[in-house]
């Protein structure tokens, strides 16, 4: 007994850390991130991203949602602390203090644009997020950038569904941007 008891403890010792500091699980719930994600799936998140690194354009995150942070979503980068992100007709551009030429995102996985235009400047430790399912997400075109206290970490691997076991499942490998003349 006393044998079982202390396996347990040590476990516990190993996985209470991992799973609070290292990794955790996520079910997405909905449609807005179709058709990267699907309702249903099962995510293990990197939470060491919100400690080591920065976030880019193009990660998969997870994060409270602003304004009801017991809420999680699962959205995509799309805006970087002191960028300018501009929306005209479903369009996406970045401007910056950096950039003399606006950069248009090329974002092939995006489905159901909408005609939405805007614009929105980000302070220093904000993030503009969206879903890649336009119309069918609510992201910081309805309820502002996203501050990186709030971002729980980026989508690591989805586990489920079995026949789609995928690393870094939405991740870029290289985000597209065109400079606009």
């Amino acid at each position: 007994m006393w044998e079982t008891i202390r396996y347990a403890f040590v476990a516990a010792l190993i996985i209470i850390p991992i799973r609070t500091f290292i990794a955790q699980p996520f079910v997405v719930s909905g449609n807005s991130m179709y058709p990267t994600f699907h309702n249903g799936e099962y995510l293990i998140v990197n939470e060491l991203a919100k400690y080591v690194g920065e976030y880019e354009r193009g990660d998969v995150v997870i994060l409270r949602y602003p304004v009801d942070p017991s809420k999680y979503f699962i959205k995509r980068i799309v805006g970087l602390p002191g960028e300018t992100v501009a929306i005209a007709d479903g369009i996406v551009s970045i401007t910056s203090p950096e950039r003399v030429s606006p950069l248009i995102l090329s974002e092939p996985y995006v489905k159901n644009t909408k005609p939405d235009n805007s614009s929105r400047t980000l302070s220093n430790d904000e993030y503009y997020v969206m879903g890649d399912n336009r119309a069918q997400s609510s992201d910081s075109r309805v309820w502002g950038p996203v501050p990186k206290k709030l971002m729980d970490g980026k989508a690591l691997l989805r586990l489920f569904p079995f026949t789609n076991i995928t690393l870094y499942p939405g991740g870029l490998a290289t985000y597209e941007l065109e400079t606009k003349n």
